[in-house]
Order: structure tokens, then sequence, then C-alpha cells
């Protein structure tokens, strides 16, 4: 449940109280490296997370800094997922269409140099560097509830900004409405690149003041720790009240655009798929019921599926953002 607080509506609880306690361990650690001075630590060691970008872990990944959350409304009370879960049981295509693929296959994924592209209806278009992306804003930690399509969940601590910071540096103009993701597409290291499954590259996108929300992050990092390849690195999205298919992984272009962009899977099942894909208890997918979900790491034979929450439980921060709409009729 969410955690409220007297003056902004949530207080954000102690990183001890609910993260493992080796993974606290070490961000405290990151986190004294920055009070004595070290703020760019999580870039000196960016160079070395290539080598152990993957899962099954052959050795510890790269420490990105992160300081808790101060954005109201970004850290949920509860159990994060394991590490282990979380990071072998993924949807990327890119890599496979099974659950268990992306671990197994991420590992062609050349995540340096990489470089993302901001274009379109914009005063100041650029290229930056992972690098300079890093350096845009302070990296934060905030423990979000993501949940996919197929009902089931995961508590997720990551780290990155709001993407508002990125959008403010390069000035959109008046005219621009929507905010367009697109994914790396590279045969030679996504073996799945050129399935017929979807029409690549991945595409998804946001209405502008989707994009604008404080819940929306740009993310570079879980757990304390760089992106492993198959959880979206180097760069990916985060929208937290979506489900999960709306959050694009290994971005290399975010486009300004006045029209609704065609995303990936609502080209390829517009009546399952919607551009919003707000999560919705009361919306079900043409083929199954969403009014529940299963968490990843409770799912033995007697666990009990939980009531999923509009919005994915965050409905007091985003709610007003699709005030007067048909939630059935835009899903």
């Amino acid at each position: 449940m969410l955690i409220k607080s007297d003056k902004n509506g949530f207080i954000h609880p102690a990183t001890s109280e609910i993260t493992p306690h080796a993974v606290y361990r070490d961000r405290r650690e990151i986190l004294q490296l920055m009070a004595s001075g070290v703020a760019g630590s999580a870039l000196a060691l960016w160079a070395s997370r290539q080598a152990h970008a993957q899962t099954p872990r052959p050795g510890k990944l790269a420490p990105l800094a992160g300081a808790k959350s101060q954005v109201a409304g970004a850290t949920v009370m509860e159990k994060l997922t394991d590490y282990k879960d979380s990071t072998t049981y993924n949807n990327f295509y890119e890599f496979g269409t099974d659950k268990s693929d992306p671990a197994k296959n991420a590992h062609t994924l050349k995540t340096a140099p990489w470089t993302v592209e901001v274009d379109g209806l914009v005063k100041k278009p650029a290229k930056y560097a992972i690098e300079d992306l890093l350096k845009l804003s302070a990296q934060e930690e905030r423990i979000y509830r993501l949940r996919c399509v197929e009902g089931w969940s995961m508590v997720i601590p990551w780290v990155g900004y709001s993407l508002s910071n990125l959008i403010a540096k390069v000035e959109p103009l008046g005219n621009a409405k929507y905010v367009e993701f697109i994914s790396q597409a590279d045969p030679k290291t996504m073996p799945f690149v050129g399935s017929r499954v979807l029409d690549w590259p991945y595409v998804e996108a946001l209405r502008m003041d989707e994009a604008m929300h404080p819940l929306t992050l740009l993310c570079f990092g879980m757990y304390g720790e760089v992106l492993p390849n198959q959880n979206g690195a180097p760069v990916r999205l985060v929208v937290p009240w979506k489900y999960g298919f709306k959050s694009g992984k290994s971005l290399v272009r975010i486009r300004f655009t006045d029209k609704e962009p065609k995303t990936a899977w609502n080209k390829a099942a517009a009546n399952e798929y919607g551009f919003y894909s707000n999560v919705n208890p009361d919306v079900d997918h043409p083929r199954w019921s969403q009014a529940t979900e299963r968490r990843i790491g409770e799912d033995g034979l007697f666990a009990k599926k939980r009531k999923t929450l509009l919005f994915n439980g965050y409905e007091a921060q985003v709610g007003q953002l699709y005030a007067g709409m048909d939630l059935k009729k835009n899903f």
C-alpha cells in the first residue's frame, strides 16, 4: 500500500526496512562516496558494466549512485521482488518471446558506446552519450510497483530521474503533443529482431503530460546497480501506472511529435493493446481478466492472487491526467 505523510502525501520508509541487507549496505557505501565529493563515481564505473550486465551474475554489477527519491508517490511499502526473479523473468522480445529468453540471450547486447538522439518538435535537438544523460540530473532511487499485461507484477527499486528533466533541457515546441520512444533494433546483437512477432524497431509513446509527470522515470539502474542487459540497459523508460510494455527498453531515440505515434503492440493487436494501456482492473484483456495479479516470487501452490489496483495504485498521483476520459474506450 502507499505510505502517507503530513506534507506531500507520502513518506519514504528507510531503505534498510524494505531492501535486502546486502543491497542496502552497498547503497550506503555509494552515498558515503557521494557525500565525500565522489558524486561522479557512477560515471567512473560505467565502463566496467558491459562485462557484467547479465544474469546469472558472474560478479557484482557496477554500482550506480542514487539518493532516496523526494518525489511524492514514488515509493511503495511492499516487499521487494528478489533480484534473481526480476532479472530472469522478463519480456524483451528482441531476445526471445519466452520469459527466460532475455536473461539467456541478452549478453550479446553491446551497450558501450551508446547514444540517445532527442529530436522532433524541440528547440534544442541533441545527441546524448549515455554518460551525458547521466549528468542531466541527480540520480534518485524510486521503489515502483511495475505490472505486466499478463497478470503478473514486481516491486523494483529503480535508479534514475524524472524524464521531465530531459524534456526541459530540449525545450519542446508548443505544438508538441506526444513523445515517442524508439528502442535499439540491431539484428547482429539482438537475435529476435526481424522476427514477425512485431514491427521493428520497438516503439512506444506517451502523451506530453504523461511524459512530464514526475513519476515517469528515465532509468539507468535497479537495486543500486546499473541495469542488466535483459532489463533494458543502458537506459529505459519506467511508467509505473501503465502496463509494462509501455516502458520501452534500450532507448536510442526520443522524438517529439504533434501526432499520436503508432506504437509496437498497438500496431500488432490494437484490440488488445490500447495506446494508453493504463492498469485498470475493470478493463479486461480480450483473452484474460485483469482484475487480479500474481506477484512474482509469491506464486506457490496456495498463493492468493492480489487485487489489481486502478493505475497500479497511483490513482492519487495520476488520475487527474485522465479526467473526463472514458477509460474503457481509451484503454
